[in-house]
Protein backbone atom coordinates (compact mmCIF):
# COMPACT_ATOMS: atom_id res chain seq x y z
CA UNK A 1 0.00 0.00 0.00
CA UNK A 2 2.74 2.57 1.48
CA UNK A 3 4.38 1.80 -2.45
CA UNK A 4 1.30 2.76 -4.31
CA UNK A 5 1.06 5.81 -1.98
CA UNK A 6 4.88 6.17 -3.24
CA UNK A 7 4.64 5.82 -6.78
CA UNK A 8 1.33 8.38 -7.25
CA UNK A 9 2.52 11.01 -5.22
CA UNK A 10 5.80 10.46 -7.52
CA UNK A 11 3.73 10.60 -10.54
CA UNK A 12 1.96 13.65 -9.06
CA UNK A 13 5.44 15.40 -8.41
CA UNK A 14 6.59 14.56 -11.67
CA UNK A 15 3.41 15.90 -13.90
CA UNK A 16 3.49 19.36 -11.57
CA UNK A 17 7.25 19.93 -12.46
CA UNK A 18 6.32 19.10 -16.27
CA UNK A 19 3.33 21.56 -16.20
CA UNK A 20 4.60 24.42 -14.36
CA UNK A 21 7.29 25.98 -16.73
CA UNK A 22 4.67 26.19 -19.00
CA UNK A 23 2.07 28.25 -16.44
CA UNK A 24 4.83 30.35 -15.18
CA UNK A 25 6.08 31.36 -18.34
CA UNK A 26 2.53 32.32 -19.54
CA UNK A 27 2.20 34.02 -15.99
CA UNK A 28 5.72 36.07 -17.09
CA UNK A 29 4.84 37.10 -20.39
CA UNK A 30 4.35 40.07 -20.74
CA UNK A 31 2.38 41.64 -23.84
CA UNK A 32 3.38 44.64 -25.99
CA UNK A 33 2.63 48.06 -25.03
CA UNK A 34 0.78 50.93 -27.37
CA UNK A 35 2.99 53.89 -26.33
CA UNK A 36 1.35 55.81 -29.93
CA UNK A 37 -1.69 55.19 -32.07
CA UNK A 38 -3.81 57.59 -34.50
CA UNK A 39 -7.09 56.54 -33.30
CA UNK A 40 -8.80 58.31 -31.30
CA UNK A 41 -8.77 56.31 -28.50
CA UNK A 42 -5.39 55.39 -28.74
CA UNK A 43 -2.18 57.30 -26.81
CA UNK A 44 -1.18 60.39 -28.35
CA UNK A 45 2.78 61.51 -27.42
CA UNK A 46 1.48 64.97 -29.40
CA UNK A 47 4.40 65.40 -31.53
CA UNK A 48 6.16 68.54 -32.49
CA UNK A 49 8.85 69.79 -35.80
CA UNK A 50 12.29 70.22 -35.42
CA UNK A 51 14.07 70.73 -39.01
CA UNK A 52 17.86 71.67 -39.45
CA UNK A 53 16.74 75.02 -40.10
CA UNK A 54 18.05 75.26 -36.39
CA UNK A 55 21.34 75.11 -37.32
CA UNK A 56 21.25 77.28 -40.62
CA UNK A 57 19.61 74.29 -43.01
CA UNK A 58 17.27 74.26 -45.56
CA UNK A 59 15.63 71.28 -45.51
CA UNK A 60 11.59 71.27 -44.90
CA UNK A 61 9.24 68.49 -43.11
CA UNK A 62 6.51 68.65 -41.03
CA UNK A 63 3.12 66.02 -40.34
CA UNK A 64 -0.56 65.83 -40.52
CA UNK A 65 -2.22 63.33 -38.86
CA UNK A 66 -4.99 61.93 -42.26
CA UNK A 67 -6.87 58.61 -41.73
CA UNK A 68 -5.66 58.08 -38.35
CA UNK A 69 -1.87 58.13 -39.58
CA UNK A 70 0.86 60.31 -39.28
CA UNK A 71 2.30 61.79 -42.59
CA UNK A 72 6.02 63.15 -42.11
CA UNK A 73 6.56 64.30 -45.41
CA UNK A 74 8.96 66.97 -46.75
CA UNK A 75 12.40 67.78 -48.28
CA UNK A 76 15.46 67.22 -47.20
CA UNK A 77 18.83 69.75 -48.84
CA UNK A 78 22.33 68.78 -47.84
CA UNK A 79 23.49 72.28 -48.14
CA UNK A 80 23.25 72.46 -44.92
CA UNK A 81 21.88 70.38 -41.67
CA UNK A 82 20.68 67.95 -43.73
CA UNK A 83 17.56 66.47 -41.80
CA UNK A 84 13.98 67.01 -40.83
CA UNK A 85 12.56 65.61 -37.95
CA UNK A 86 9.45 65.05 -35.20
CA UNK A 87 9.68 64.95 -31.62
CA UNK A 88 7.34 63.91 -28.92
CA UNK A 89 6.91 66.20 -26.03
CA UNK A 90 8.32 65.28 -23.13
CA UNK A 91 6.93 61.98 -20.85
CA UNK A 92 8.10 59.46 -18.65
CA UNK A 93 7.86 55.49 -19.44
CA UNK A 94 9.61 52.67 -18.09
CA UNK A 95 10.23 50.34 -20.91
CA UNK A 96 12.77 47.86 -19.25
CA UNK A 97 10.36 45.00 -19.52
CA UNK A 98 10.41 45.41 -22.93
CA UNK A 99 12.75 44.32 -25.61
CA UNK A 100 12.69 47.04 -28.13
CA UNK A 101 10.12 49.65 -30.40
CA UNK A 102 7.86 48.29 -33.37
CA UNK A 103 6.88 50.93 -35.94
CA UNK A 104 4.17 50.30 -38.47
CA UNK A 105 5.01 52.38 -41.35
CA UNK A 106 4.66 52.81 -44.87
CA UNK A 107 7.32 54.89 -46.51
CA UNK A 108 9.51 56.07 -49.77
CA UNK A 109 12.05 53.23 -50.05
CA UNK A 110 14.94 56.00 -47.74
CA UNK A 111 16.36 55.46 -44.35
CA UNK A 112 15.03 57.01 -41.47
CA UNK A 113 16.12 56.81 -37.87
CA UNK A 114 14.44 56.59 -34.62
CA UNK A 115 15.56 58.04 -31.64
CA UNK A 116 15.12 57.85 -27.97
CA UNK A 117 15.92 59.91 -24.96
CA UNK A 118 16.26 59.86 -21.12
CA UNK A 119 17.89 62.16 -18.75
CA UNK A 120 21.42 60.63 -19.95
CA UNK A 121 23.82 63.89 -20.70
CA UNK A 122 27.43 64.02 -22.02
CA UNK A 123 29.47 66.97 -20.78
CA UNK A 124 26.40 68.38 -19.50
CA UNK A 125 24.63 68.39 -23.04
CA UNK A 126 21.15 66.24 -23.58
CA UNK A 127 21.91 62.75 -25.26
CA UNK A 128 19.81 60.98 -27.71
CA UNK A 129 20.23 57.40 -28.99
CA UNK A 130 19.70 56.40 -32.27
CA UNK A 131 18.96 53.32 -34.61
CA UNK A 132 18.69 53.25 -38.20
CA UNK A 133 16.15 51.52 -40.42
CA UNK A 134 15.36 50.68 -44.04
CA UNK A 135 12.01 50.75 -45.83
CA UNK A 136 10.64 49.36 -48.51
CA UNK A 137 8.67 51.93 -51.14
CA UNK A 138 5.19 51.56 -50.68
CA UNK A 139 4.77 48.70 -48.30
CA UNK A 140 3.26 48.49 -44.90
CA UNK A 141 5.80 47.10 -42.91
CA UNK A 142 6.17 46.05 -39.32
CA UNK A 143 9.94 47.50 -38.31
CA UNK A 144 11.33 45.82 -34.86
CA UNK A 145 14.25 47.75 -33.43
CA UNK A 146 15.52 46.01 -30.53
CA UNK A 147 16.80 48.11 -27.98
CA UNK A 148 20.42 46.73 -27.76
CA UNK A 149 20.85 48.33 -31.43
CA UNK A 150 20.42 51.80 -29.86
CA UNK A 151 23.79 54.34 -30.38
CA UNK A 152 24.34 57.01 -27.94
CA UNK A 153 24.36 60.74 -30.02
CA UNK A 154 25.23 64.02 -29.58
CA UNK A 155 24.41 66.18 -32.78
CA UNK A 156 24.63 63.56 -34.96
CA UNK A 157 28.27 62.50 -33.61
CA UNK A 158 28.22 58.85 -31.83
CA UNK A 159 29.57 58.97 -28.05
CA UNK A 160 31.10 56.00 -25.97
CA UNK A 161 28.27 55.98 -23.61
CA UNK A 162 26.17 56.58 -21.55
CA UNK A 163 24.48 53.29 -22.11
CA UNK A 164 20.87 53.43 -22.24
CA UNK A 165 18.45 53.48 -19.54
CA UNK A 166 15.10 51.93 -19.99
CA UNK A 167 13.62 52.41 -17.16
CA UNK A 168 14.03 56.24 -17.66
CA UNK A 169 12.54 57.20 -21.27
CA UNK A 170 11.13 60.52 -21.88
CA UNK A 171 11.48 61.58 -25.55
CA UNK A 172 10.61 59.85 -28.97
CA UNK A 173 11.83 61.55 -32.51
CA UNK A 174 11.76 60.10 -36.24
CA UNK A 175 14.42 61.57 -38.37
CA UNK A 176 15.15 61.85 -42.07
CA UNK A 177 18.84 62.16 -41.65
CA UNK A 178 20.12 59.96 -44.80
CA UNK A 179 22.37 62.46 -46.23
CA UNK A 180 20.63 62.61 -49.43
CA UNK A 181 18.66 65.20 -51.34
CA UNK A 182 14.66 64.93 -52.28
CA UNK A 183 11.69 64.32 -51.11
CA UNK A 184 10.57 61.92 -48.28
CA UNK A 185 7.42 60.67 -47.29
CA UNK A 186 7.11 57.96 -44.65
CA UNK A 187 3.91 56.89 -42.83
CA UNK A 188 3.30 56.12 -39.14
CA UNK A 189 0.63 54.17 -38.28
CA UNK A 190 1.83 53.00 -34.68
CA UNK A 191 4.52 52.72 -31.96
CA UNK A 192 4.64 50.20 -30.00
CA UNK A 193 7.23 48.21 -26.86
CA UNK A 194 7.41 44.59 -27.51
CA UNK A 195 8.80 41.84 -25.92
CA UNK A 196 10.27 38.83 -27.65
Amino acid sequence: MNDIRTASRLLLLTCVMLISPFVFSEELKVDNLLLNGFKSNEPDLQWYVQNDTVMGGRSEGGFSIVDEELLFSGVTNTNGGGFSSIRTQRFIKDLSGYSGVKLRVKADGRKYTWSIQTDARWRGRQVSYWADFKTIAGELEEIYIPFTEFAPQFRGFELDGPSLDLSNISEFALYQYDKTDGAFELKLLSVEAYTQ
